[in-house]
């Protein structure tokens, strides 16, 4: 994980990120990818890529994977009003990443996932 988020400090101060930007999007490269290695392989073993960008004032992280099909933006957000007892397990990754980033989409091309994240910077 600590070269995952070297990269992405990296990439991020070498264009002028904020500190706040830069955070948000250490936190959501971070989670995504957590919840790749936790539930993508059924059986343990898998890869995941992590691809960054700044274009036009805009970082752009790609996350791929080869494990099962998972489209996050499709499971509804959880409703935080509610106690964390009455609240299904899951999915709130996945909503703080949504609050934290400009853009999110997702597909699966060739057999791979891939979560595209933007946020102007």
């Amino acid at each position: 994980m600590d070269l995952i988020l070297s990269f992405v400090s990296f990439l991020l101060d070498t264009h002028g990120c904020s500190p706040q930007a830069r955070t948000q999007l250490r936190m959501a490269v971070e989670e995504l990818y957590v919840n790749v290695t936790l539930y993508a392989y059924p059986s343990g073993d898998g890869w995941a890529e992590i691809r960054g960008s700044v274009e036009d004032g805009t970082a752009v992280f790609v996350l791929i994977d080869g494990g099962r099909p998972f489209n996050p933006l499709e499971k509804g957000n959880p409703d935080i009003t509610l106690p964390d007892e009455a609240r299904g397990i899951g999915g709130l990754g996945s909503f703080m990443v949504k609050k934290m980033v400009d853009e999110m989409e997702y597909a699966f091309h060739d057999g791979c996932n891939r979560l595209t994240l933007r946020k102007r910077l």
